[in-house]
């Protein structure tokens, strides 16, 4: 198939549209009765935080190319009118699935098990004179009515902000409409007095009082309403002066942003939602009416209730077992996390391991330990009382020497950001903000520290960010390791974030935007080479999302080649799989669970020799173009172990897989008569008997789990390293014959096969493993024939 007729727009999915997908998934989890009630609700409540950050970005997005003009066809061959009305027609349903599933199911079950959210009429005279109360002296006094008449302008409605649409009269025959702002820092759920786990809504507790905050009105209407802006709103980076002063418009300015979404009560009279319709500049299509609550996102108060009968059980991350407690802790041991690493590589595995237990103590560590040199972080996202920032500050007072790279344009953590930027600055430490051009995605730290043999690197890459909380809620790898060819390369992504330039030569980690792109195609189409020539050949890729055309096309490409690929996408997904002749040797997966799967995982069968690499990016054009990432490559045969049983094991899930048919649409996997295989519960098992056994890799795996496919160490038959007849490279076999085209005795290289290899890079062409375990690189055959000489004769 040629590239005319990949390009064919039947061949991909709409990206939008592959993400209403996932958010449908994501509702299915909140109305599956397998869950427990109180877990169903916590699904429900992200489903309203997911689809407002939908409407916000993309939606937006889309509305901005449309008032822009822009007709322009993706790859799927639609306009961005033609998204647009797509979108709002798919996501229409979901809404009215999620409120009849509450008003239906959900609310019912929940106030069969005590926990109920009443309305004013359910409550007894008692509660409702004591509520009364509590509004008059509490709520009252935050509120403020702003009428529309000829004397008041339309008031300014804030983005996601909740409010009432009220239409009273004075008596006569005309009406006046008054905005009246749910106040959001007040509690949404206001307690039932002396009623245990009863909650009435703050906005009909105002509604119910309204006679006293518009007293001698006739109120003929109160309905609730939640207006949702554009966030895509930017500036020309190049042009500005101080990119804080420039993130800090583009946040005023998305207060004021285009509005794409109003949602009303199902019942709101014509005359309010006029109103509304015309002063906000909505097209009927952007009207979405709801029966019940509008919004379901405060109801995450509710899944904190002790009530463990009614959710899973909790799960508290535990410490890796290399590094054994928090509690060991002490001013003499603190720092042995370094010998640790520089042992062997530690491979974390978050939140079934703890964040705190292993990368906030290795910066705690690097802060306090008086032989480190200097200490350098990459913050995308953090907590708002971040350790991570703490440790950075400690190590500025302690006399390091401190760079940290701050995304400012990190979206809607901007505010955060800035905030750190400028604590961060009050404390003497260089920050640098991010790059023109490009946002800072990558999640690296590098600490300098001075030892007995020289100055040694030790290195964190992670696929999740510097934050504490999402540690525990979203799944994450990172490594550390004192690999020193992995800290030459962060030493010049850190030297990039605070001078003119990007290196692109770089010995082991793939780097956006310079070699990722390059590397990841090299590796796919010598998949493809391998199966040409009937070696083994075989792709899995676990990652957030899969947009990027070129990279979809490459995998079209191997699966026509007879490569067996399985994708283990979580998100936005562009590939078709199973048609005939193109991808019917791609699978693609999906994994909604308890925790929000977020580690990027890549495998490469390689002929027999694999290679396995974990990091930031996802095969998204902006991961890959746009954004600096990092993604290294795992050596380490027991931690290439724990990955592969990662994949595996989710390859074998039947709880929470769901996957993809070639027509976009997910099928959920069930275990039918065989037993239940739930990813994220066989991980915390894994951790747990690791932790049991105190010692050895952060996961027992478990190996009659699962049929161990992948390889994590070559095969003998292919040890030969046989490259693409297109390559330039030498191969090992090459290698022999030049070294001794005649015969005799063998050479070096064949003496000491077992410590050098060809590295993938454009400047070298030779590594030879030292005595001491670290690598050496060379452009010449003699060179490396003189080091393997040195070391090993």
């Amino acid at each position: 198939m040629n590239d005319r007729e990949l390009s064919d727009p039947k061949y991909y999915l709409n990206r939008e549209l592959s993400e209403l997908a996932f958010q449908e998934r994501v509702l299915e989890e909140g109305m599956d009765g397998r869950n427990l009630p109180l877990e169903r609700l916590r699904f429900l409540a992200f489903f309203t935080k997911n689809t407002d950050e939908f409407f916000m970005k993309r939606v937006g997005g889309l509305k901005q190319q449309i008032d822009a003009g822009i007709s322009e066809t993706t790859p799927d061959g639609r306009t961005p009118k033609q998204q647009w009305v797509e979108v709002l027609d798919t996501a229409r349903p979901l809404f009215r699935q999620q409120s009849e599933y509450w008003q239906s199911v959900l609310k019912p079950t929940l106030a069969e098990e005590g926990i109920e959210i009443c309305t004013p009429d359910e409550l007894t005279v008692g509660a409702q004179e004591q509520l009364r109360t509590y509004f008059e002296e509490s709520i009252l006094p935050t509120l403020t009515p702003l009428a529309f008449d000829p004397a008041h302008p339309f008031p300014f409605i804030s983005n996601l902000s909740l409010s009432l649409a009220v239409l009273s009269s004075n008596g006569g025959n005309e009406t006046t409409f008054t905005r009246i702002k749910i106040p959001p820092n007040q509690p949404r759920l206001i307690d039932v007095p002396t009623e245990a786990d009863r909650y009435l809504l703050i906005e009909d507790l105002i509604e119910c009082n309204l006679d006293l905050l518009l007293p001698d009105l006739d109120i003929r209407d109160v309905s609730k309403f939640k207006v949702t802006r554009n966030a895509e709103v930017r500036r020309n980076e190049e042009v500005a002066e101080d990119l804080t002063e420039m993130v800090e418009d583009v946040l005023e300015q998305r207060r004021f942003a285009t509005v794409v979404r109003l949602e009303v009560d199902a019942d709101m009279p014509a005359e309010s939602l006029s109103i509304l319709k015309t002063q906000l500049g909505l097209a009927d299509r952007e009207i979405f009416h709801r029966t019940g609550p509008i919004d379901f996102e405060d109801f995450f108060k509710l899944i904190e209730i002790d009530r463990p009968d009614l959710k899973p059980s909790s799960w508290t991350p535990k410490p890796h077992p290399r590094l054994g407690s928090l509690a060991s802790d002490s001013s003499d041991n603190m720092t042995e996390i370094f010998d640790k690493v520089k042992k062997e590589d530690i491979l974390a595995h978050h939140p079934y391991h703890s964040f705190e237990g292993t990368v906030q103590r290795f910066l705690h560590a690097a802060a306090n330990d008086p032989d480190v040199l200097a200490v350098k972080a990459a913050i995308y996202r953090t907590a708002s009382d971040s350790k991570v920032i703490e440790s950075l500050i400690n190590a500025a007072e302690n006399g390091k020497q401190v760079a940290v790279m701050v995304e400012l344009k990190a979206r809607f953590d901007e505010k955060n950001n800035l905030e750190w930027v400028r604590q961060l600055e009050q404390e003497g430490i260089h920050v640098a903000y991010g790059t023109v051009g490009l946002k800072t995605h990558t999640k690296t730290a590098l600490v300098v520290r001075q030892e007995d043999d020289g100055v040694q690197l030790y290195s964190h890459i992670g696929t999740g960010n510097y934050h504490s909380g999402t540690a525990k809620g979203y799944s994450d790898l990172g490594l550390l390791t004192a690999d020193r060819d992995i800290g030459f390369d962060l030493t010049k992504v850190f030297n990039f974030f605070t001078g003119p330039t990007l290196d692109n030569r770089f010995r082991k980690l793939l780097i956006a935007p310079v070699t990722m792109r390059e590397r990841f195609t090299e590796m796919i189409r010598r998949e493809i080479d391998h199966a040409h020539a009937d070696r083994k050949a075989r792709i899995v890729v676990k990652i957030n999302g899969l947009e990027d055309l070129e990279m979809v096309k490459e995998l079209y490409r191997a699966s026509i080649a007879g490569v067996e690929i399985d994708l283990i996408v979580r998100d936005i997904c562009r590939l078709r799989p199973g048609i005939d002749g193109l991808s019917e040797n791609i699978t693609v997966h999906s994994i909604v669970g308890r925790f929000l799967e977020h580690a990027r995982i890549f495998y490469f069968e390689n002929g027999g020799t694999p290679e396995w690499y974990i990091g930031s990016a996802d095969w998204m054009t902006r991961n890959l173009d746009y954004r600096v990432e990092a993604v290294t490559p795992v050596e380490n045969t027991e931690l290439r172990r724990q990955l592969r049983f990662i994949l595996e094991a989710s390859l074998k899930d039947n709880r929470r897989r769901w996957i993809m048919q070639s027509d976009g649409s997910y099928e959920r996997v069930f275990p039918d008569d065989g037993p239940v295989r739930d990813i994220q519960e066989i991980l915390m098992k894994a951790t747990e008997a690791a932790l049991d056994r105190g010692h050895g890799p952060g996961m027992v795996v478990d190996t009659d789990l699962i049929d161990s496919t992948l390889l994590i160490e070559d095969v003998a038959e292919d040890k030969t390293n046989t490259v693409s007849e297109e390559s330039d490279e030498v191969t090992a076999d090459d290698d022999r014959e030049q070294a001794h085209p005649n015969g005799g005795d063998e050479s070096v290289f064949d003496t000491h096969s077992d410590h050098w290899y060809q590295p993938d890079s454009e400047t070298y062409d030779w590594a030879v493993r030292t005595t001491a375990g670290e690598r050496r690189y060379y452009k010449t055959r003699d060179g490396a024939r003189g080091r393997l000489q040195a070391e090993y004769e």
